[in-house]
Order: C-alpha cells, then structure tokens, then sequence
C-alpha cells in the first residue's frame, strides 16, 4: 500500500476530530484524565502534525488550507480551532499537575497488576514513568512554538489570557520532565558470573566466544564509555565502584521512572518537591528507547530555531544529551559486537535485567542502533545489515508473512508483550507495562532508516518494506463506532485474535501520526542521487547540446512555421536539464531524451523537404 502522508494525515486528523471534540468542544471522554501518557498521546495527534508540516500549521489561521479546514469542521471555523487547542492544552496541564503545583506523569491506567486478586494502590497509579516525560517534551516543544506564532495572530483577551498561562506551566512541565529523565537514567554494573552477567555473555559470545574472550573485548570496546559514565555522572557508591571494576560488565539506559535512591537534580526552575524514586537501578530497552525519541527532540532545528528553551533548560538538555549520546554508543556497540555475526541478528533478543526474550526486544535494540546510525555516517554494510533485520523481524512477527493456525506470534500484537516493573512492589502489588505496539514501532524504524539511506538498492528495499507494513497498519483501524478511523483493531489482521472493544489507542494512534510526518520529510528530501544516471545525462546533454547547434545553423525553410519557437523551447528545456543534472539526473534524462526525439524531427522533415525538390 503505498503511503500518502497528506491523505492519510488528513484522515487521521478528521478521525481524531471527530473522537475528541462534543459540539465544537473540546472532550476527554470517559477516560481522559486517567493517564498523562494518554492525553498527552491525543493531543500530539493534533499539535504534532501542525508544527512539523508547513501544510497542516493552524497557529496561523490565514494559512490554513481548505481541506485542513473541511476535515476539522467538527472542531469549528478556521478562527476557532486554534483556540480550541490552547484550551485543551491548557486543560491537560491543569489536570496532570498536583496540589502542590508540581507536575505529574502518572502512567495510570496504562500501569496494570501483576497480581489478579489485588488492583493497584492510587499511589502506583500516580507513579510517574518515563513514556510520559519523554511524551511530555515532545508535546511541550510542540505546545511552547505553537504558541510563539498564535499569540501574535489573535485578538481575543480570553485567549491571551490563556496562552500566558499554558506558556508558564508548558515551560515548568518541560523542566519538571527533563529533570525526571535525569533522575531515571541508570547504570547497572554487574558481575559475568551472576545470572545477568552470563546471559550477556551468552548473547555477545554468540556461541564462539569463551566468557573470558567476551570480558575482554568488552573491556577493550567500552573502556571509554565507561571512563565517560565514571567522570562525567553522578551515581550511586556502588554503582560508581562497579564500573571503575573492568572485569564488571555493565548496562546502561532508562528505568521504568525514577530509580531508587536517584539524587535530587540541581534547578533553579520552581517545579516542586521532587519525588523519591521508585524503580530498581536496572535499565529497560523499551523505556530507554522511549527516553531516547523525547530527547533528541530537543535538538531539533526547530526547538533551537524557536529558541524555545530557556538557559536553565538548555543545561538540562546538555545533561541529557551526554545520556543520549553515551546510550547510543553503548547498545550500538553491544547490537554489532562481533562483526562477523551481529547479537542483533541473532533473533529474538534476551534482556539481561528482566531476563525475556522477544521480537519486540530485537526491534528495540534495532530502534538504537537507528538512532546511532542517524547521528553518525553510516557504512553501507551496516544499513544493508540493519535493513535485513527489519525484513526479518517483520515476518517473524508475521507483518508481512501469514499467521498460522493456533500462531504464537499473535501473542505479540494482542495482548501484547508484558514487562514486569522492578521496584513497584515496594508501594503494592507487582506492576507491569504492556506493549502492543510491535507493528507500529517497526514501521516508524523502517522509515527512519529510508530516510537515512541514501543508497539506492537499501532505500528500495526499505520503501517497498515500509509500505507492506503500513498496509497492515492501514488495516488494523476501527472500522466503525466512537473510535471509527483510529486504532487499534488487531483482530482485522489477525483473525485468531480476540476482538478489542476496549477504548482507542492513542499510543498507536499518536506513533502511526508520527510516521506520516517522517514520511512527509523523507519525500522532502533530494531523490537519491545514481552516478550511472548522471553520466547517462552529461552523455545526453552533450549530444542534444551538439545536435541543436547544428539544427540552429541551418538555413530557415521557406515556411518557417513553428521552427523558431520550437528551437526555443528546446533552448528552455536543455537550460532546465543542466539545473538539474546534478540532483535528478533522472529527470534530466527524459528532458534530454525528449529533446533529441524534436531534434530528430526537425533533421527528418529537412532530409523529407530536400527529397521533394
């Protein structure tokens, strides 16, 4: 199914419109207020979209298309929705902030028991997880630069009246988000003897690797990582002693929410007491992936075209770029350990930490290593490694292959794969987070590595890759109801699975969002450049180019006609072709070709009249 970002855009916003606004207003529904990750994931199916994509901005309403405006009738006028969305903003950030003014990230009714006989506490559904501060930055960069246009395009005192006070507790959430992924930021030092550390070794090893040969060339690939994690972080006593230990192996990343016993982060920001944490000091793939795509975020263009942090965020964001850098380095390293056979493509891959094995971890190591590759130059060898990982994977987890009878595999879509949250037993019954996102997540990776490629055979690869799984994602909406044109309906695509007549997923929903609006910039970039294309093009130029002067050196017919004009149009398109040589050489080619077609033409008519006398 090929993928058409601005249809498909304009289809999920007329969807979202029509679930989220109750004459012309704007409504939570039902379940509105349970989550912060939720709400936050709803608004950015709108936000997102109009501040990333010129087409679909609506902070000005002079600029706002025709089908922008038709698809989001149900919101109100061109005038009105602008506003609508300050107020939403504004609701959402007095519901996720405390009595005391601090602001909160509870997971929720995404946090789920563990335990059948005993529902949570309210205290673990007011934890705070780390899905919901990265979520928190993205919806806040979005928020804080939609409000830098609108304010200046509106009149209304009521509306600016609200804007200064979302602009207020948008940039204090911001702060509050970035610190609480500061204080989740963890370092696991361990043992190769204890059950982590032979589970990695196994994982690195391969199967051809000794232990004592996996300690070493681990000892010699992140001996500098492991220097910059001692110098540069603040950590606990032991955890400090362990990494200074090189016959330790050791993990980094995000926990599930804050960690245990995670120090206070120095602010001069006034976002409240902070909270003690909570979480084992054990990182997750799942969440370090999730802090990873919030982050880089504020690195954008255009957060730092927007000026859109202040100089106490901007040291956060230094803080936490160190994080993210560091993070890369390290799971990059472990994914490509051995260059004859990556870990990577040993699939499923086993966590160390909760001690699993799934496709989806596999994914999530493949998620990283994106990131890696997108903020290095990347070889052929390893985007052509990476791209055979995403084909597999999509057909293990049976996106692109057929299920089978009584699938195993459903499993992995409905109800999805099941992450037990180390530490919350402390506050009540064992908690656990569940993913059904697979399908999802695999299509926002496959199109980021389509974007970074610009080798030809990868790229199509990719594109062809991207579009099967989207056709499966396409068929996976809700066909009718009150969530009728979102997500998330896996029994449409797997017909063995039980029927969901549970609420919307905004989660899928928001990252099926995200996707189009990568999409939108791949096909803004320069098509792939092909060298043999090019030199075809220079050959054709030079010919066309000999040819016309010969053609414009010949005497006039006694009926001229359209011969001049012709030979100018010629001109015009040889002129557009040599513009265009370097960056379409394609295009350059049938602009070429189609000129020497009129050039044989007009030699044929010459050589016809001369016969005739």
């Amino acid at each position: 199914m090929q993928i058409k970002p601005r249809q498909h855009l304009l289809d999920i916003w007329q969807a979202v419109a029509r679930n989220s606004f109750d004459g012309g207003e704007w409504a939570w529904g039902k379940r509105g207020g349970e989550s912060s990750v939720s709400d936050a994931e709803r608004l950015l199916c709108l936000l997102y979209p109009a501040t990333e994509i010129p087409a679909f901005r609506l902070d000005d309403p002079d600029t706002t298309q025709d089908d922008v405006q038709k698809v989001l009738r149900k919101a109100g006028g061109r005038l009105e929705v602008p506003a609508k969305l300050v107020l939403a903003a504004a609701q959402f950030m007095r519901m996720h902030t405390g009595e005391d003014k601090r602001p909160t990230f509870a997971g929720g009714s995404y946090f789920v028991s563990a335990d059948k006989d005993r529902d949570l506490t309210e205290e673990q559904r007011e934890l705070g997880v780390v899905d919901s501060y990265s979520m928190s930055i993205t919806l806040c960069l979005a928020t804080l630069g939609f409000l830098k246009v609108y304010e200046s395009k509106t009149r209304r005192s009521d509306v600016l009246e609200t804007i200064q006070e979302l602009r207020a507790a948008t940039s204090n959430r911001l702060t509050a988000a970035m610190v609480s992924l500061l204080r989740s930021f963890t370092v696991n030092a361990f043992d190769t003897d204890s059950s982590q550390g032979r589970t990695l070794c196994e994982l690195l090893g391969q199967g051809r690797l000794s232990q004592r040969h996996v300690l070493q060339k681990f000892q010699r690939r992140f001996r500098p990582l492991r220097a910059a994690i001692v110098e540069s972080f603040v950590l606990g006593v032991d955890v400090q002693e362990g990494l200074k230990d090189e016959n330790q192996l050791f993990e980094c990343g995000w926990g599930w929410s804050i960690v245990k016993d995670a120090p206070e982060v120095e602010t001069d920001e006034e976002i409240g007491p902070q909270p003690a944490g909570v979480a084992n000091q054990v990182p997750y793939l799942y969440f370090t992936v999730v802090a990873l795509d919030g982050i880089q975020d504020l690195f954008s263009d255009r957060t730092l075209t927007l000026g859109l942090l202040n100089s106490e965020q901007q040291k956060l964001a230094e803080a936490l770029r160190l994080r993210w850098e560091i993070t890369q380095q390290f799971w990059s390293g472990i994914a490509r350990f051995d260059s004859d056979r990556w870990p990577l493509e040993d699939i499923p891959w086993r966590t160390t930490g909760q001690k699993l094995e799934s496709e989806y971890f596999s994914l999530s190591v493949a998620a990283i290593l994106v990131h890696d590759l997108m903020r290095r130059r990347a070889t052929d060898d390893d985007l052509t490694r990476t791209v055979s990982v995403m084909e597999r994977l999509a057909e293990r987890g049976r996106v692109t292959s057929r299920m089978t009878r009584d699938d195993p595999m459903v499993q992995l879509h409905n109800p999805g794969v099941t992450l037990p949250l180390q530490g919350s037993e402390a506050v009540g019954p064992p908690m656990q987070w569940i993913m059904t996102d697979f399908s999802a997540q695999l299509l926002k990776r496959t199109i980021q590595l389509c974007t970074l490629s610009r080798n030809l055979a990868s790229h199509d690869r990719l594109l062809r890759l991207a579009e099967d799984i989207f056709g499966h994602v396409w068929l996976r909406r809700i066909r009718d109801g009150e969530g009728a044109g979102l997500w998330d309906n896996v029994h449409a695509a797997y017909p063995e699975s039980p029927v969901s007549e549970g609420p919307v997923s905004w989660s899928i929903t928001e990252r099926v969002t995200e996707v189009m609006v990568q999409v939108h910039q791949m096909y803004h970039q320069p098509p792939i450049r092909s060298l043999e294309l090019t030199q075809l093009a220079r050959a054709l130029l030079s010919e066309s180019a000999h040819l016309l002067g010969n053609e414009q050196m010949e005497p006039a017919p006694a009926s001229e006609g359209n011969r001049g004009m012709e030979l100018r149009g010629i001109e015009v398109k040889l002129r557009r072709a040599r513009d265009l040589v370097d960056d379409q050489p394609g295009t350059a080619c049938a602009l070429t070709l189609d000129v020497l077609g009129q050039l044989d033409a007009l030699a044929r008519a010459r050589e016809a009249a001369a016969q005739g006398v």
